[in-house]
């Protein structure tokens, strides 16, 4: 015989792995997309396309060209003769909103 608490660990035990399987089917929908993703190089022709396209804007586009740093690279620690840049980044701050329950904003 099976018991309720059974039954109650059966079905949660269900239904996490269901939710969990469609969120990994999302997340290998998302991946497989980057991976088919355009590869475009960084030229002169690039701004028409940018321009050319619905919304102006290339969804899941990988770029390849040469990167020139700001001011000066850098330098790994770790690796000899290996280089790197930081990617500018831009940060969009929504509008806070006070909440009393939890209090914070």
């Amino acid at each position: 015989p099976i018991t309720p608490g059974e039954l109650l660990c059966l079905g949660s035990s269900l239904a996490f792995s269901g939710l969990f399987y469609y969120l990994y089917r999302k997340k290998a929908r998302v991946v497989a997309r980057i991976q088919e993703a355009p590869k475009l190089q960084v030229d002169d022709d690039l701004p028409a396309r940018v321009s050319a396209t619905d919304g102006r804007c290339l969804p899941y586009v990988a770029l390849e060209g040469i990167v020139l740093p700001a001011k000066a690279a850098l330098t790994s620690h770790y690796h000899e003769g290996l280089q790197g840049v930081i990617q500018k980044l831009l940060l969009k701050e929504h509008r806070l909103i006070w909440n009393s329950l939890a209090r914070s904003w």
